[in-house]
């Protein structure tokens, strides 16, 4: 029986996160002025560079935005004290990437949002990594 109860509690928790996951995806897709997805699925055109840079860095932002809410949510998952608790922090994980994404955007030298579809994949790379960084610290604050 104790087998079960454990089956059942990972299908609830996993219910909660997937879709806390999808709807974190969501809001970083629609909180840019660019289509994420359009500049990756155009990045199959290998005849345009830019195209393809834009692809690599999209993929890159996008999929360090996707691994940063992904650990917060492991954490919360871990470290919560029920399911209220667990959509709490999924949600304030998700308000922090995208916090994250503009303060980097205010503050580089440079014009993050522009620089992302015009193929500069440094740019998508350096998002990538500080979203998974900023991922790491939350989740690590959600233990303290």
């Amino acid at each position: 029986m104790m087998q079960w109860q454990s089956i059942i509690d990972f299908l609830i928790y996993l219910g909660i996160t997937v879709p806390l996951l999808g709807i974190g995806l969501l809001f970083f897709v629609f909180t840019t002025p660019y289509s994420e997805f359009k500049l990756i699925r155009e990045g199959s055109d290998v005849t345009d560079p830019v195209k393809v840079g834009a692809a690599r860095a999209a993929a890159y932002d996008l999929g360090g935005k996707i691994v940063g809410q992904a650990l917060v949510l492991a954490s919360a998952v871990y470290h919560s004290i029920g399911l209220l608790d667990l959509v709490i922090w999924g949600v304030l994980g998700i308000a922090f990437q995208i916090i994250v994404f503009y303060l980097f955007g205010m503050l580089a030298p440079f014009k993050v949002l522009a620089e992302i579809p015009k193929g500069n994949v440094s740019v998508g790379l350096f998002s990538c990594f500080l979203s998974i960084a900023s991922g790491l610290l939350m989740a690590s604050l959600i233990s303290y």
